[in-house]
């Protein structure tokens, strides 16, 4: 008891001398003068370097949930959150179908999603936010198990394998020794992106995989109990990934490989890369096929086969090869086929808990039933339509239940595109942003960048539009739903190059609580 009783006192003594800060989830605010319970910028710095935490699109919650409001927390990592611009993810045209169709009720669509995280950082914020009085926790994750904290693939912090010892970890580091101890022993580091972690590969067969998928499981369980004890309603939503368009970004041969196989495998792939060129695709799947014989555990080699099966005509087969060219890859970043097993699963498990299979919407409305960049951008993050499709799904669910079984149609793409001010000029911006993210390492390894950096600069040149049409497309969304803050910061920024008195205007009405700084793009602060 000396030694906790020593750590006590040396905690409260860091604390009555600000040292370090508090990492709860939520601090207490005011929006418009009201209370609310707003976003700890300090939360995630348990899980990041120094230099590197990431933060969600800034969100609070009024402290007074009036009555008839449907509050609805959405979690999960980036893919969730709506990148590469949350304003088009699948939590925004969710937010719209409700408004639309059910225009008595108040919804409150609080997106905690986040880059780089994972479901060791989900449960903890599930848990602060069950007790702010959530009607549905919708959860879709599953795309960071291994890259994000205390995955075997991660950058940020060490790579714990356990549930004990990852949760007293994370408990360690939220107290102000912790945060001490680690300001101490650890340098800033400056956030990379995805070419932070290219040489931290983990094989398909790898003994820590194991570990992943059953920490896994453990905290999406966890997480639904946390849900379900607030009385909220569940939703479990599997990730889809991009199969036909996102090539391996790294590949391992296997380990019991020996030279003279891996001489043949070589002269095999050389020769079948030169058939594939010259469109003989019949004859550089034979090469391949060969190949595989030798070593079928190479991710890059089942993306080439399955191009080459899909160009013939073998969709079927084309789809398990993509999928298994996904679950080879070896710098994860996408959910294998193990991930949405779990999350099908254990969604499956708990009466009342509904699920909703992304990966099989997603794919139904693909061609041949292979998920491409109509859908998915580069790898994790969807598309508009992508988007659309997900968030129509999950309304099906929400609004069976607020109209007590009654049928009720979600407002068209169309319609959902023109509420949320989707024009042609964020849908360029939007495809700079991704060629811009198409330069950088992993992409520049993948096999079919060009194909990539092409595609993007092309939609980046073909979607711009009219400023005077962009303007009034935003205004027209603004008059629906005047207190949008969504809306009018799209629409500052986007004034900015034209009109900066009103482009502070609408920056300033975007402000997500009181006293928080309010900048220009260039910079300059308005408030």
């Amino acid at each position: 008891m000396v030694p906790l009783l020593v750590l006590g006192v040396v905690e409260a003594g860091l604390r009555l001398a600000g040292v370090g800060y508090a990492t709860t989830l939520l601090t207490p605010c005011t929006v418009q003068a009201k209370p609310a319970s707003c976003y700890n910028l300090f939360f995630a710095a348990p899980f990041f370097p120094a230099g590197s935490v990431q933060t969600p699109r800034l969100y609070s919650i009024p402290t007074q949930k009036s009555a008839g409001t449907y509050r609805i927390f959405v979690l999960g990592e980036s893919a969730a959150m709506g990148d590469p611009d949350p304003a088009y993810g699948f939590s925004r045209y969710l937010e719209v179908m409700l408004r639309e169709r059910f225009p008595t009720r108040k919804f409150e669509v609080v997106n905690t999603g986040s880059v780089a995280i994972n479901s060791h950082v989900v449960l903890p914020i599930a848990t602060a936010l069950a007790q702010h009085q959530p009607d549905l926790f919708i959860i879709y994750s599953g795309n960071n198990e291994v890259v994000g904290p205390y995955g075997p693939g991660t950058v940020l912090t060490s790579s714990g394998m356990s549930i004990p010892v990852v949760r007293s970890s994370i408990f360690l580091r939220s107290t102000r020794i912790g945060q001490l101890v680690t300001k101490l022993g650890t340098q800033k580091k400056a956030w990379q992106g995805m070419e932070m972690f290219l040489d931290k590969q983990v094989r398909a067969r790898s003994p820590l995989m194991e570990h992943v998928y059953s920490n896994f499981e453990r905290n999406l369980r966890d997480t639904i109990a946390v849900g379900r004890a607030a009385g909220a309603q569940v939703i479990v939503a599997t990730a889809a990934t991009n199969l036909e368009d996102c090539a391996p970004f790294a590949s391992l041969h296997r380990e019991e490989l020996k030279e003279p196989e891996l001489q043949e495998w070589s002269s095999l792939i050389e020769h079948g890369r030169d058939r594939e060129a010259a469109h003989a695709y019949r004859d550089a799947l034979a090469l391949y096929t060969a190949a595989a014989k030798i070593d079928d555990e190479y991710a890059e080699l089942e993306f080439r086969i399955a191009r080459c099966l899909k160009v013939l005509g073998s969709t079927n087969s084309a789809k398990e090869h993509f999928r298994r060219a996904r679950d080879l890859d070896t710098l994860r970043f996408r959910a294998d086929s193990r991930i949405n097993d779990i999350n099908r699963s254990v969604a499956s498990a708990y009466p009342g808990v509904g699920l909703v299979d992304t990966e099989a919407i997603l794919g139904a409305a693909s061609a041949d039933g292979i998920i491409g960049s109509d859908l998915i951008y580069e790898h994790v993050h969807m598309t508009p339509a992508g988007s659309y499709l997900l968030a129509h799904a999950i309304f099906r669910e929400v609004a069976e239940k607020l109209a007590a079984g009654q049928s009720v149609d979600a407002p068209s793409e169309t319609e959902c595109k023109r509420m949320l001010a989707l024009t042609g000029y964020d849908r360029s911006r939007i495809s700079q942003e991704m060629l811009r993210r198409m330069q950088k390492p992993p992409f520049t390894n993948q096999i079919n960048h060009e194909d990539q950096v092409l595609r993007f600069s092309m939609q980046a040149e073909s979607l711009n539009e009219e400023p005077n049409d962009t303007a009034l497309r935003y205004q027209w969304a603004i008059v629906r739903a005047p207190q949008d803050p969504m809306l009018r910061y799209r629409y500052g920024l986007f004034l900015f190059a034209y009109n900066r008195a009103a482009a502070a205007e609408q920056l300033a009405m975007a402000q997500p609580w009181d006293g928080f700084p309010v900048f220009m793009p260039d910079g300059t602060q308005i408030r």
